[in-house]
């Protein structure tokens, strides 16, 4: 019955997609810049670049999806509570530049928050771009409705030559269904460094609970994409959330986190990915933030690097690593950093933020 009211409600707009099936405009990129620009060093020796997935500013409210809940909308008072206690924590670390994912602009869930302006204005980064992967009009699932979310990068300096690059779509989806989904992307844009060559930034947020192969297409896509600057003699940074986990990994699935008994929602069984060896040309042809021998050939070892969890404080855990940054500079990421706890000035841990924790190197010149 649901997908008959979804079929009829399809057949009704196909005419003038007011769904944005095809995305019109939604191929531009957006660029963004703080209300109030804050000063940014001219002399620079180094770059502390960050990655993180923001569950859309959802913090650690129990939603349908988590499978823990059924919450689906936030009020204006909870979006903009939790959108302030990410600002505090990105001022705590203080990146130079931020790839994020699952960013919203205009969304009902978030109670249309612009939650990218809003970190931009709360923060010492200056200048965003952002690129839809989720941007709809009306999602009637779940009472979701209209709907703008994606992926974003940050910066002190000024972002130039942005382009969304279209990734496949899942192939196992009926039409009706992938209409309404997410098209995802890859951002890619320069980065101008004050007294250095600028630099490609590359952020991505490949598929989630795919059968299909989608997620290889994903990050086949973007490792061309890297290639292809490397051989140009152009150096970047790229990362983002790859949904899938490192070579050499021991837990690949059984994840207790997830109880979700549909099937959509269920936690993935990665170990044909690591098998295939999905992402192990990135960590052979470039430098990752995490090493391999930083992560570790023990469970025990690889928990200090995990980066996502389901289920928040106080019976959360970290479950598996997602969140990559890589970077062809001869002299590698150094001090790479994964966020699971933090002391001192933060005054939320990650794991009360999302659903994912930090991830941060720096590149020194």
């Amino acid at each position: 019955m649901r997908k008959l009211i979804l079929i009829i409600v399809l057949l009704l707009v196909i005419n003038c997609d007011p769904f944005g099936e095809h995305y019109g405009s939604i191929d531009e990129v957006m660029y963004y810049h703080a209300a109030i620009q804050s000063p940014a060093p001219t002399l620079l020796d180094s770059l502390k670049v960050m990655t993180w997935n923001i569950k859309f500013g959802g913090g650690r409210i129990d939603f349908w999806f988590d499978c823990y809940g059924d919450r689906v909308l936030m009020t204006s008072a909870e979006t903009i509570s939790n959108l302030q206690a990410l600002a505090d924590y990105i001022n705590y670390v203080n990146p130079d530049l931020i790839l994020l994912q699952e960013v919203d602009i205009n969304s009902k869930r978030c109670a249309y928050v612009d939650e990218l302006q809003f970190l931009l204005d709360h923060t010492a980064l200056n200048y965003a771009v952002y690129a839809s992967q989720w941007r709809n009009q009306f999602v009637p699932s779940d009472g979701i409705g209209p709907i703008d979310s994606g992926n974003a990068i940050m910066s002190r300096w000024e972002l130039t030559g942005a382009d969304r690059i279209a990734l496949p779509l899942r192939a196992e989806q009926d039409p009706v269904t992938r209409y309404f989904y997410l098209k995802r992307n890859i951002l890619k844009v320069r980065a101008s460094l004050p007294g250095r060559d600028d630099i490609w930034v590359l952020g991505i947020h490949t598929a989630a609970y795919s059968h299909d192969g989608t997620k290889k297409k994903h990050l086949d896509r973007l490792k061309d994409e890297l290639d292809g600057l490397d051989a140009a003699g152009e150096i970047f940074i790229a990362g983002g959330d790859f949904n899938t986990i490192p070579p050499g990994s021991v837990k690949m699935n059984d994840f207790p986190d997830s109880i979700c008994e549909d099937e959509a929602f269920q936690a993935d069984d990665y170990s044909g990915e690591v098998a295939g060896g999905w992402i192990a040309d990135y960590y052979s042809d470039y430098h990752p933030a995490i090493t391999p021998e930083m992560y570790g050939d023990t469970e025990a070892q690889q928990q200090q690097s995990y980066t996502h969890t389901v289920q928040g404080p106080p019976d959360g855990f970290w479950s598996r690593k997602l969140d990559y940054l890589f970077t062809n500079y001869n002299t590698g990421l150094q001090n790479g950093s994964v966020h699971q706890t933090d002391h001192g000035g933060a005054t939320l841990q990650p794991m009360e933020l999302s659903d994912h924790c930090p991830v941060t190197a720096v590149l020194e010149f």
